[in-house]
Order: structure tokens, then C-alpha cells, then sequence
């Protein structure tokens, strides 16, 4: 895709830069970012939407909750293909089994190996000609039974993290609900609509249309008719667990996922707005647009937050730790 306005192609990168400081900083010192979080229970087809952004296998898989740290994922357009992890700066993996790994490790190295939960966030960049500049948060499934060594109160836990990201006004949230069971109980959508009852910020994603009843179909939803949401809906195909399993060529699933929908008879007349490609391109159009619309808060914001600082750093330039009224001061303080 090209933009005319190289301008506004580069305030993702410029966001993403923020958001490397502040979590850099190691402290609850943040701003409410424009960024997208993408919310979805277990098996709803999370982790193979993002991989199918990036065209390779590279997050965790397995039973029960896999992700269990946010991942702020930052995919940068790119003329080489690898990835960088914000801890390990130094390092460019080009062999996407190491980065699953690597975020195999790091979970661990926070969040031990009971599948406990850590809302400290994992930041991975991949640069790829095949990705549009997009920064999404990948969150750990919504859940109901504590599982082995988890905490009896897991499902409170992720609830809140989950929470604590899509409660921002300044956050997009991508819900991803799987077409083959019923909207209205949808785990994702409900959490959206608790702080998005507008459904102004939301942006649904149905995954496995292909798996749907025989006869049955999710038109009425990818019309934006049922639940309506003014972001709308995206219709998406990924692998098969079979497909996965035997490590299926993403290239080719997305050539699959193509041909379902320009052949079926009932989304046929709406292929050009479903698929992998057009959710990608649609995120990034949004995604840019809505930090455009937040950028002037957010400067103000900064500005006052450094202002106050500036004002606190000056306050301790001539501080004398032996003045008894600097003592009384500090100890009010």
C-alpha cells in the first residue's frame, strides 16, 4: 500500500518509540497510548491472526493459557526480514522459532513456570517487507478454570489486566470471536461492550467462517447488522490445527483464505472488504487516523507531566539534606 502522506506513515514508528521509553522505564510512569489491543478467549484464532500478519510461526502454542504476558507487538515495513526484542536490543533473530522461544523464556523468567500471569509486557519488533507499520498488544486469553499450578482466582486476574488496557479511551480493541459459536455469548465482545457500549472503538474479527454449520453463514454479522460496531466486522480463515501442526506455508493459507471467499456463495459480493490482507490494511489505516486524532492530548500531556518535572528537579537543585525546615518539608511531603 502506498501512502501519498509519507507524513502520517511514520506516527506509528513515532508512537512506538514512546512506548519503548516508557517501558524502558520500569515504572508505572506511562500515558494512555493510542494503540490497538487484541482480545479473544482461548482458541479463538488470536495467535494464528497475528502470525498471518507477519507470515511466520512464531508465538507460543499449546494448551490451556499460552500467553501470559501482554506481547506489544510492533510490525515495521522493511526491505530485510528479523526481529528484535526490546531486552535483547543487541540481537536480530531471523529464525522465527528462536523468537517463539525466546518469549517462551522471558515469560518464564517473570511469570515462573506455574502459568501464572505478569502484566509486565513483552516488546517485539519484526521488520518485513510482507507487514504494514502496525503496533498491536496481543493479551493473554480470557479464560474459566484454573489450570495446574494457576491462581484459583486466573480468571479474575486476566479480567483485570484485560481491563486495565481496553479501559483507556485512547485504545482501539480488535475482538476476536470464532464464527462457529454464538456472537452474543462472545467472552470478547462482552468485555468491549463494558467499556465500549458505543461500540465506538471496537473492531470485531470473525475467525473460522470455514468451520461454520453446513447451510449457515455469518452474513448478517459481517454486514454489521447484529451486534453493529462503527469500526464493523472482518472476516478471517486461518489454518487448522491440522494445518499448523504439519507448520502449513502461511503464504499458501492466505492464497486458501483468498479463494474461500471470492468462491462462496454468500460472502462472495463482500470479498474485497474480508481476509488477512484487508484487516491488516484496514488496522493500520485506523490505527493511524486515531493516533492523528489523540497526538494533540497526548503532546499536551507530555508537555504538562515534563513541565511538573522540570519544576520538581529545580525544587532539589539547592536541596540542603541538614535544613531543619527542607526535613519538616519532606516528611509532610
Amino acid at each position: 500500500m502506498a501512502w501519498s502522506n509519507q507524513g502520517m506513515q511514520s506516527l506509528i514508528p513515532v508512537i512506538n518509540r514512546v512506548q519503548d521509553a516508557f517501558s524502558q522505564l520500569g515504572t508505572a510512569f506511562s500515558f494512555d497510548l493510542p494503540q490497538i489491543a487484541v482480545v479473544g478467549g482461548q482458541s479463538a484464532g488470536k495467535s494464528s491472526v497475528l502470525e498471518n500478519f507477519v507470515g511466520k510461526d512464531f508465538l507460543p502454542r499449546g494448551c490451556g493459557i499460552v500467553t501470559r504476558r501482554p506481547l506489544i507487538l510492533q510490525l515495521i515495513q522493511d526491505p530485510n526480514e528479523y526481529a528484535e526484542f526490546l531486552h535483547k536490543k543487541a540481537h536480530r533473530y531471523v529464525d522465527f522459532d528462536e523468537v517463539r522461544k525466546e518469549i517462551e523464556e522471558e515469560t518464564d523468567r517473570v511469570t515462573g513456570q506455574n502459568k501464572g500471569i505478569s502484566a509486565i509486557p513483552i516488546n517485539l519488533r519484526v521488520y518485513s517487507p510482507n507487514v504494514l507499520n502496525l503496533t498491536l498488544i496481543d493479551l493473554p486469553g480470557l479464560t474459566k478454570v484454573a489450570v495446574g499450578d494457576q491462581p484459583a482466582d486466573i480468571e479474575h486476574q486476566i479480567r483485570e489486566m484485560i481491563l486495565t488496557f481496553i479501559g483507556q479511551e485512547t485504545c482501539l480493541i480488535l475482538a476476536v470471536t470464532p464464527a462457529n459459536s454464538d456472537l452474543a455469548t462472545s467472552d470478547a465482545l462482552k468485555m468491549a461492550k463494558e467499556v465500549d457500549p458505543q461500540g465506538l472503538r471496537t473492531i470485531g474479527v470473525l475467525t473460522k467462517l470455514d468451520l461454520m454449520d453446513e447451510g449457515t453463514d455469518a452474513r448478517e454479522i459481517l454486514d454489521n447488522k447484529l451486534l453493529p460496531l462503527r469500526r464493523g466486522y472482518v472476516g478471517v480463515v486461518n489454518r487448522g490445527q491440522k494445518d499448523i501442526v504439519g507448520r502449513k506455508d502461511i503464504r499458501a493459507a492466505l492464497e486458501a483464505e483468498r479463494k474461500y471467499f471470492i468462491s462462496h456463495p454468500s460472502y462472495r459480493a463482500m470479498a474485497d472488504r474480508m481476509g488477512t490482507a484487508y484487516l491488516q490494511y484496514t488496522l493500520n489505516q485506523q490505527l493511524t487516523n486515531h493516533i492523528r486524532d489523540t497526538l494533540p492530548t497526548l503532546r499536551d500531556n507530555l508537555q504538562k507531566r515534563l513541565l511538573m518535572l522540570e519544576r520538581e528537579v529545580a525544587e532539589y537543585k539547592d536541596y540542603q539534606p541538614n535544613d531543619p525546615g527542607r526535613k519538616t518539608k519532606a516528611l509532610m511531603q
